[in-house]
């Protein structure tokens, strides 16, 4: 059972510009770089468990789950609050965001969360003292996600006292203490309607008077196009953009068996949006390919072997896509199966493969334009098609 070529499962080099994989056949290490580009600068979970910019054009290795990391690619997002890093720089407040109404006694702290600068406000005495982004312009009539993170063991507070609201944009909102999740984390969908100007308030009071002895603590606060939280931006005076990832053109045609063969990978899609995202192998063209992905079908996995037409299409509606996965596409003449997390669960016994050395690429974007979106954890090609037995073994988690 030779896979001859592997990338990630624990095993991750990163430069600017590349991402290695390696062939572990006969135990021989032998790097094969991807190709990588983001023209900006991002963020990502480390080892130690902090937020960490990396730089442009460098690959990012996600450590949020476990130890063993995964490669991080998201699609172009903006941060939209001006000032989301929080800073204080020696004043009493952070820069940039003034403080509502200023009532009753009151008084913010500089706290710091996974390496970031944070934000305690207290409510000392009855009073209102929630802090404004002032005006951001967004896109009306667009899904916007907002994400923030709160510090839950700094927080003193009820249930149902707000904690953030929506002014403008055409539809005023307002969420409470309540809508946090177990981890702290606030994350909610917003559309503004008739009207694409507004301000965001954040803390006790945003809503009204809140009572004394009540604290807020939270961090890393993100509002960004789109109907999924991404990793975070940094901001300091406007919005600030990150663009995609794109990783392709790993591999070559002396470590990828054309014939016959196995694709396989641990992955999780970071959403279930409703959007074709393609990760496969292919001959640099859209005429000879083997690919996984998801498609505009809420949670459906589906493998596709193309040899001038299709020749095996199998699918599986996966349980929640957005949960990691490991998944397996036997391709075989006349053979072929698609197995997700132990389970063979579509087989197509009618259709012919390539011949010799005709795949050579693996991407994160086969066919273009359907990027694939996801956190992956493992990425191997086998040079024979596995048996049942062997497919179950490697796909069970």
């Amino acid at each position: 059972m030779a896979n001859t070529l592997n990338l990630g499962n624990g095993n991750w080099a990163t430069k600017e510009g590349s991402l290695l994989g390696y062939n572990s056949e006969n135990g021989n290490f032998k790097p094969l770089a991807f190709n990588f580009d983001r023209a900006s600068s991002a963020t990502v979970i480390n080892k130690d468990g902090l937020i960490e910019t990396v730089g442009s054009g460098k690959p990012r290795i996600d450590y949020k789950d476990d130890s063993k990391g995964a490669l991080l690619l998201e699609s172009s997002r903006s941060n939209y609050i001006p000032y989301s890093t929080l800073d204080f720089d020696g004043g009493v407040k952070p820069n940039g965001w003034s403080i509502g109404f200023g009532t009753g006694s009151y008084s913010y702290e500089q706290l710091t969360y996974k390496g970031q600068k944070a934000v305690k406000q207290t409510q000392i005495t009855t009073g209102r003292s929630y802090l404004d982004t002032g005006s951001i312009t967004i896109l009306a009539n667009t899904e916007h996600t907002l994400k923030i993170q709160f510090i839950l063991d700094e927080c003193v507070a009820d249930a149902d006292d707000f904690i953030v609201a929506f002014l403008g944009f055409g539809t005023d909102i307002s969420y409470r203490f309540s809508d946090i999740d177990a981890n702290g984390v606030l994350e909610i969908q917003y559309n503004p309607l008739s009207d694409n100007v507004g301000n965001l308030r954040i803390g006790l009071g945003c809503n009204g008077n809140e009572d004394g002895g009540k604290s807020l603590a939270w961090a890393i606060p993100q509002l960004e196009q789109g109907s999924y939280a991404t990793s975070y931006i940094p901001t300091q005076g406007s919005a600030v953009t990150r663009v995609a990832d794109v990783c392709n053109n790993g591999g070559n045609e002396q470590v990828i068996n054309s014939t016959e063969g196995v694709l396989y990978l641990e992955t999780s899609a970071l959403s279930n949006d409703l959007s074709e995202r393609r990760f496969g192998l292919s001959d640099g063209t859209s005429s000879n390919v083997v690919r996984v992905g998801y498609t505009s079908v809420s949670n459906r996995i589906i493998a596709v072997v193309y040899n001038g037409s299709n020749q095996a299409v199998m699918t599986y509606t996966s349980p929640d896509i957005t949960q990691n996965s490991k998944i397996a596409v036997k391709y075989k003449g006349n053979d072929f199966a698609l197995w997700v997390d132990g389970v063979k669960r579509s087989t197509d016994t009618s259709g012919s493969v390539f011949s010799a050395n005709t795949l050579n690429s693996l991407d994160f974007n086969i066919g273009g334009g359907s990027h694939f979106y996801s956190e992956t954890k493992d990425v191997r090609v086998y040079n024979t098609a596995l048996t049942d037995q062997e497919l179950q073994a490697l796909t069970t988690i």
